[in-house]
């Protein structure tokens, strides 16, 4: 294959079309079925390979690092910039961005006249993250921006008329909307009518028509050619900022004054692109590698006090986000008071940022009860429906379910099967809020679409990864029917590819700090940035236990008699949990990934295995 034609790469210079397809991925160690069902694959092919060998020669580092960059789509020519990617360089300039301008200049007047300016944010981490950037920035130039989060169960998603009319009852001049909006066209005429007048920030799918305001600044409008589509919405707001600021800086407004310093907002602007699970490629892998280094300043009090709730030891990763941080803010949206993300992100007084985080903590802890009964509940139904129907879409419901936690379900019903599923929270009335979650290769969001377009659904909408729908329970039947007729060869194909990926072999002796130093470089990893996987070979399992909450804690041993440490999460009732627990003192290929642990204070490598397989049944 010719690996000069038919490549296309974005802002980091990764390969985004042709170049690493077409061409067979080889089994590693031979694995074919793994105790999880899975076949080991090479991630690179044999024009991966090429590249990697051209890296690792042109930049001098070690093969393992060029192997895990190449896989990654990064070409030899630009891997060096790859390596260390540049925020100032990779930055679009915010103008190209379809309604950019006539944003900046509304905000820049409001500004200026010292307008009472209202911010309208979705209930997310997304949501609070792009709200608090906004209004610390407004903050900074005097003004006392208000900020609304509605409720999830009470008002729903995005700006309705009530809540605008009570912000224009309030003084609000002008209000902005982050992360949601753009399909807002009743609660902006409202808005029009009440002479408020507003500016959108949203990143989310949209069609042609567009509401009434006066200026929506979305990458992923048709009409939008900056090709900045993979942004989260905090991103997109920070490009309005670094716009806005441009403009205020042309108009005199930092001659007597200091600029605000829009580098200082960037852990807010990580916090939201990783908990939003957008590509970390390009500007998202930029704003997330910087915004790290930022949050380790710990200048963010709320987020602070919010770490330390959480015990993020160290310099927080994007699993800390993602993983930690994240579902406490989401907690206050889902069970508590929505606003106290925002909150949390806005406030400088430390008294009132620890009793927030607190808060936080403890509403996290009771959504983790409530999830485990609704999961066993939906596990229960899932089941049921598999054994008797083998439905391509999972529907699960019920009128006990709390509806801000129904997302959570069915990811994890996802996960288990192996299949796009649903879970509903029904009211009273039989009146249905449902969450979707897909798998790779199942486009759910067009498929609600339909369903409303169908009449199945009252409303629902989404992406390819994600939906949401509102739906009578009397008409789950047909739906799962429809689910079933437009899905059913889709799944069945997803379902089919059951590859795990390896980036490379290593030996327990070989995965070294200095080698996690170096992997380092290549990241932050995240969504569509995976992080590296490796397999084991042949280790013996010197140690294997259950520890915590159904975790797998194992000590790994190399034919030289190196040790490695080990834990896999939530695995005990998982196939390769049970094998890992089997295999006590005999040896095992294994394949993960790895990370540092600093317990006690002393960093060392530690694997997080994801998958295992028996030596004596892989063929050869």
């Amino acid at each position: 294959m010719d690996a000069g034609r038919n490549v296309r790469t974005d802002g980091m210079g990764r390969m985004t079309g042709a170049g690493l397809s077409g061409q067979p991925h080889r089994l590693v160690l031979g694995v074919e079925r793994s105790a999880g069902g899975y076949a080991w694959r090479e991630r690179l092919d044999e024009t991966g390979t090429r590249h990697a060998m051209a890296i690792a020669q042109q930049l001098g580092i070690p093969d393992v690092l060029a192997r895990v960059i190449a896989a990654r789509g990064v070409l030899p020519e630009t891997a060096e910039a790859f390596l260390a990617p540049s925020l100032k360089a990779l930055m679009p300039d915010p103008s190209t961005l379809t309604d950019m301008d006539a944003a900046v200049a509304r905000v820049a007047d409001a500004v200026q006249a010292g307008l009472s300016i209202a911010i309208f944010g979705d209930y997310d981490v997304d949501g609070a993250t792009s709200s608090a950037v906004l209004c610390r920035y407004l903050r900074w130039l005097g003004l006392d921006p208000v900020i609304h989060i509605p409720d999830r169960i009470i008002e729903g998603y995005g700006p309705n008329v009530p809540a605008l009319e009570a912000l224009k009852a309030g003084g609000a001049d002008l209000l902005i909307a982050v992360d949601c909006g753009s399909t807002s066209f009743e609660a902006f005429e409202a808005a029009n009518r009440l002479g408020l007048d507003v500016v959108v920030f949203d990143h989310h799918q949209v069609g042609e028509d567009l509401p009434p305001v006066i200026a929506l600044v979305n990458p992923n409008r048709q009409d939008d050619l900056s090709g900045q589509g993979h942004l989260a919405a905090v991103g997109v707001t920070f490009l309005f900022l670094v716009g806005l600021n441009r403009e205020l800086r042309r108009r005199g407004l930092f001659d007597r004054r200091p600029q605000p310093d829009l580098m200082a907002l960037l852990d807010l602007v990580a916090l939201g692109t990783v908990c939003d699970v957008v590509p970390l490629q390009g500007l998202n892998r930029a704003y997330v590698l910087r915004g790290l280094s930022v949050m380790h300043q710990r200048r963010n009090p709320g987020l602070a006090f919010l770490a330390d709730a959480a015990r993020v030891a160290g310099k927080a990763t994007p699993y800390h986000l993602g993983f930690l941080l994240g579902p406490r803010i989401n907690a206050g949206g889902r069970i508590g008071d929505a606003a106290l993300g925002a909150r949390l992100l806005t406030c400088d007084d430390h008294v009132e940022a620890r009793e927030i985080a607190a808060r936080l903590n403890e509403l996290n802890t009771e959504r983790q009860a409530m999830e485990a009964v609704m999961l066993e509940e939906a596990g229960a139904q899932a089941a049921i429906a598999i054994r008797d129907t083998d439905p391509a879409v999972l529907i699960t419901g019920s009128p006990e379910w709390h509806p801000g936690i129904v997302g959570l379900i069915a990811s994890r019903l996802k996960e288990a099967h192996r299949r796009p599923s649903f879970a509903i929270a029904y009211d009273e009335t039989g009146k249905g809020t449902g969450s979707g979650r897909s798998i790779p290769g199942v486009d759910l969001g067009r498929v609600v679409r339909a369903a409303v377009a169908e009449g199945l659904l009252e409303k629902g909408g989404g992406h390819a990864m994600a939906a949401g729908m509102t739906l009578r329970k009397e008409k789950m039947d047909d739906l799962a029917a429809f689910f079933d007729d437009q899905l059913k060869a889709d799944v069945e194909a997803a379902s089919a590819a059951r590859d795990l990926k390896i980036d490379g072999a290593l030996t327990a002796t070989g995965a070294s700090l200095p080698l996690l130093e170096q992997l380092d470089s290549a990241g932050p990893f995240g969504a569509g940035h995976p992080e590296p996987v490796f397999a084991f070979p042949a280790h013996r399992v010197t140690f294997a236990d259950v520890v915590g909450n159904g975790h797998v804690r194992a000590s790994l041993s190399a034919s030289d008699g190196t040790s490695l440490k080990a834990i896999a999460f939530k695995a005990e009732d998982k196939p390769f949990g049970q094998e890992l627990l089997k295999k006590r003192g005999q040896t095992v290929h294994v394949a993960g990934s790895l990370s540092v642990d600093t317990w006690q204070g002393t960093p060392r490598p530690q694997l997080r295995i994801i998958d295992v397989a028996d030596p004596q049944k892989a063929s050869r």
